[in-house]
């Protein structure tokens, strides 16, 4: 993610213009893109609050894997997963509730 988000900034160019953020969002097969931007992307000229919450998320479940930990607990996410097909990995190494 963090390799990920340095792209974002140092070679896509998503955030040097922008004040409050990287853009709200960009299409890089978009027919429409502009020189302006790296590599010619089309990209939003709004900005949407919304978007830097995740941004935050990911930071730090990187940083602590917090989000990871809560979400494996949660007997609902496990089950839905289950229920969806998903098996293998940490849905197999915790106790069923």
């Amino acid at each position: 993610m963090l390799p990920t988000i340095a792209f974002w900034i140092h070679k896509a160019k998503l955030k040097s213009t922008r004040t409050y953020g990287f853009a709200s969002s960009f299409n890089p097969t978009h027919p429409q893109g502009k020189a302006k931007w790296a590599f010619g992307w089309w990209v939003s000229p709004w900005h949407f609050g919304l978007d830097e919450g995740p941004v935050v998320l990911m930071i730090e479940n990187v940083r602590s894997e917090l989000l990871w930990r809560l979400m494996r607990l949660c007997p609902y996410i496990r089950d839905g997963l289950q229920r969806a097909g998903f098996e293998g990995g940490w849905l197999d190494q915790l106790p069923c509730t």
